[in-house]
């Protein structure tokens, strides 16, 4: 129900009852990583190692938290594990976007555009890597290929606010105000809290008063 620490907080007294519960441990381990502990989510998802758990999901996850919390010497390895272990095109996919964003994270672009180019190899209707190639397009500055990006990834996920937002951007940018006002609404009314838009929303309200 979305309540994630009490779900934490049952997870552990299943573990009080149990130590080896292995879908207990994983919740826990999520938990830590999203809640920007990778160092302890870490040591969770080595101990389902220990027990002898071997699976894509696992390794990928692995390989996120090494990331995050500067084990470079194991994320290749472990997404390497992640992708040769994978069951399937929807597995292998996950793997590619997580390996897209360690690029990112390193600066690497090409990678990076590759890496999600891969991802949809493996799933066409992975809706975050069509937003994040369009934003590696708009930063080359590549106006019409990033735009159809972002349009492919809000009719795939009308859910996701983040390509409404990176279109508001662009459009603001190439001087389509009254599209980017749209497109920030549309962000906005997705993700109430996002500051971005909110700022953006602020600024083109500004902007327009003074027409």
């Amino acid at each position: 129900m979305s309540n994630i620490s009490t779900a934490a907080e049952c997870y552990k007294d299943v573990l009080k009852q149990d130590n080896t519960h292995v879908e207990a441990i994983a919740c826990i381990a999520s938990n830590h990583f999203y809640s920007d502990q990778p160092e302890i989510a870490l040591r969770f998802y080595r101990r389902l190692l220990q027990m002898g758990i071997y699976n894509s999901q696992l390794f990928n996850n692995l390989g996120l938290c090494c990331f995050y919390a500067q084990q470079y010497d194991m994320i290749l390895s472990s997404f390497e594990r992640a992708l040769s272990l994978a069951e399937s095109e929807e597995q292998a996919a996950d793997v590619w976007y997580n390996l897209g964003h360690v690029a990112v994270g390193i600066g690497d672009r090409n990678l990076a555009h590759q890496c999600f180019k891969l991802t949809l190899a493996n799933n066409n209707d992975h809706a975050e890597s069509y937003n994040n190639l369009a934003v590696l397009e708009m930063q080359k500055g590549h106006i019409e290929q990033a735009r159809v990006f972002l349009q492919t990834a809000s009719s795939i996920a009308p859910h996701m606010y983040e390509p409404h937002f990176n279109f508001a951007v662009l459009s603001d940018k190439v001087g389509d105000l009254q599209r980017s006002y749209i497109e920030a609404q549309k962000s906005k009314e997705i993700f109430p809290e996002h500051v971005d838009s909110q700022q953006l929303i602020n600024q083109l309200k500004q902007h327009f008063a003074r027409l």
